[in-house]
């Protein structure tokens, strides 16, 4: 089985997921990746200190992981996901099990940054939105599925996320065969986007 890879990246709140999502309308099939779920253990981490631990910075990923369950994908194997706590801020014992698709999408704040792991895309997209929008959306996430206050994500964001964007984010664009302003809010991008990845996915059940 031939695999394709998708990666999808952008800065926190970008509407990385929603692209996703339009991709999986018109896909029957594909095996989706959450970068997310990668994330290391900080289980020192409250909202009195949230930023002790910096998850806007590559180190924060069991990046060597993520490249070894992608190669794993790519030649047609399942792999056992890990799962992240993102109240309690550790890896979950839980794991998803997930099949061989020819279709694989992972999406992530740092798709792009290492070289190995832009070496196994087959195409990059880079979710380009502006700052405050991508600030209003994380403060309503956070809050309402990660049990923060909105004072320990405006610290955070201050703090770590911002410069995380600047340093490690926003100089991946540059990798990025498409670029897409505003995520799944763009349907003009998206009705380039989906004949493209269909193109490219030729063998691949839409």
């Amino acid at each position: 089985m031939q695999v394709k890879i998708i990666g999808v990246t952008g800065g926190s709140g970008s509407g990385k997921s929603t692209v996703v999502r339009k991709i999986g309308e018109v896909c029957s099939d594909f095996a989706f990746i959450p970068q997310d779920n990668y994330y290391k253990s900080a289980t020192f981490v409250n909202n009195e200190n949230i930023t002790a631990f910096n998850f806007d910075h590559p180190d924060a990923f069991d990046m060597e992981l993520l490249e070894k369950h992608l190669i794993t994908l790519k030649n047609g194997e399942a792999i056992d996901m890990p799962t992240y706590d993102f109240v309690h801020h550790r890896r979950a014992q839980a794991v998803i099990h997930v099949e061989p698709c020819k279709l694989v999408i992972v999406e992530g704040l740092m798709v792009l940054y290492e070289t190995f792991i832009r070496d196994l895309l087959d195409l990059k997209l880079f979710i380009d939105t502006p700052a405050d929008i991508r600030l209003i959306r994380r403060i309503q996430r956070d809050v309402a599925e990660r049990g923060r206050t909105p004072d320990s994500v405006m610290k955070q964001y201050l703090e770590v996320v911002r410069p995380g964007h600047f340093n490690f984010i926003e100089p991946t664009k540059e990798y990025a065969d498409i670029i897409i302003p505003e995520g799944g809010q763009n349907e003009n991008a998206l009705a380039v986007l989906i004949p493209f990845v269909q193109s490219i996915t030729s063998d691949t059940n839409f």
